[in-house]
């Protein structure tokens, strides 16, 4: 086998699984959140894969080699969007995230010249190269930050790897173009190049993918029965925290801030609250036990006059915008709605 034909293998078969990975995702209902940015960079990558070569007979040729050129230069974005909602089961590209995103697209269209060949000639992959870096930036300092109150230890695990392979992969092809310019790519580094990229995605999509296994009969055992000893007893002081003393009422309130009112060590507090409340990320559990508290304030007759920003402020949320993105997860409608079908519960859902 010679270099071309493991070229050729290596473009056709990441772009066929990048599309079977998008079409799993798009599949399955617990995943088609992300399958929505994760299916446009599989074919912004298909594009990506169809060019990015130095033998011009083995490239995609014509208005569809066009067209792939032009895709390709939007998987980052779509890529950096996959990157954050595979993280954040509530993100949605919005303010500097989605003027980032938006304005590398503009960007990276009239660098291939879509707006004309004026514009095409004007150096602006330097300006894409240092958008990618800030938003890579962005990327590592939003998956350290909120590794603090993620409760699973392979999502824990799987961000740091996120930014080191990020980092590593991209930190050098900036490298290399930095140094070598923007059109050095010989064989074998492009060969290396489209591998890296395609297992990463695919590794980050199958990371997703839901895989039922048959649960552990000590598994079904602790879903079925109730907490004991120990574990009983931090269930209590936890429930105390929330019903009682009502911590989650605090805007700025933390995973450390938990921990240390527990008295218990953060691996137990993150464990019991994963395993026994059913929440993979910190701010999942203090949402639903915000959402609870709005519930029964929506239900209040005394505050049917009160506008959705006070409810939403005296349930902790430190805004509107966040109160309806939370409560819209929990329940599935917006606190509109449910304010005039209300259901009241005596105490919150997540106990």
């Amino acid at each position: 086998m010679d270099i071309s034909q493991l070229d050729v293998i290596v473009r056709v078969a990441g772009a066929t699984l990048l599309l079977l990975l998008a079409i799993l995702l798009a599949r399955d209902p617990r995943t088609r959140r992300v399958a929505i940015y994760f299916a446009p960079m599989a074919v912004c990558l298909v594009g990506f894969l169809a060019g990015n070569t130095p033998e011009p007979t083995l490239r995609l040729s014509g208005p569809l080699g066009t067209v792939g050129a032009l895709i390709a230069g939007y998987a980052a974005v779509f890529l950096w969007w996959f990157c954050l909602a595979s993280f954040d089961p509530l993100f949605r590209p919005r303010g500097a995230v989605l003027v980032a995103g938006l304005a590398w697209l503009i960007i990276a269209s009239a660098d291939r010249g879509l707006f004309g060949p004026d514009l095409e000639s004007r150096g602006l992959s330097w300006a894409l190269i240092a958008l990618g870096v800030s938003m890579l930036a962005y990327l590592a300092w939003r998956l350290v930050r909120d590794r603090a109150g993620d409760l699973v230890d392979e999502s824990r695990r799987a961000r740091l790897i996120v930014v080191v392979l990020l980092a590593g992969q991209l930190g050098a092809d900036f490298l290399v173009d930095l140094v070598m310019g923007l059109d050095w790519g010989p064989h074998g580094f492009t060969i290396l190049q489209n591998a890296a990229f395609l297992a990463f995605s695919a590794w980050l999509a199958l990371r997703l993918l839901p895989v039922p296994a048959p649960a552990s009969p000590s598994a079904r055992a602790q879903s079925l029965t109730p907490a004991q000893g120990d574990e009983a007893r931090l269930v209590e002081r936890l429930r105390v925290l929330v019903e009682d003393e009502k911590i989650h009422l605090a805007p700025d309130l933390d995973f450390a801030d938990v921990v240390r009112r527990m008295g218990a060590p953060e691996r137990t507090v993150r464990r019991l609250i994963n395993h026994r409340l059913g929440h993979d990320h910190f701010r999942a559990f203090i949402n639903a036990c915000r959402v609870a508290e709005a519930k029964q304030l929506l239900a209040d007759p005394a505050r049917a006059e009160d506008k959705l920003i006070a409810i939403a402020l005296d349930s902790g949320f430190a805004s509107l915008a966040s109160f309806n993105r939370a409560f819209q997860a929990v329940e599935g409608r917006p606190p509109s709605t449910f304010r005039h079908a209300p259901t009241p519960e005596e105490r919150p859902a997540v106990f």
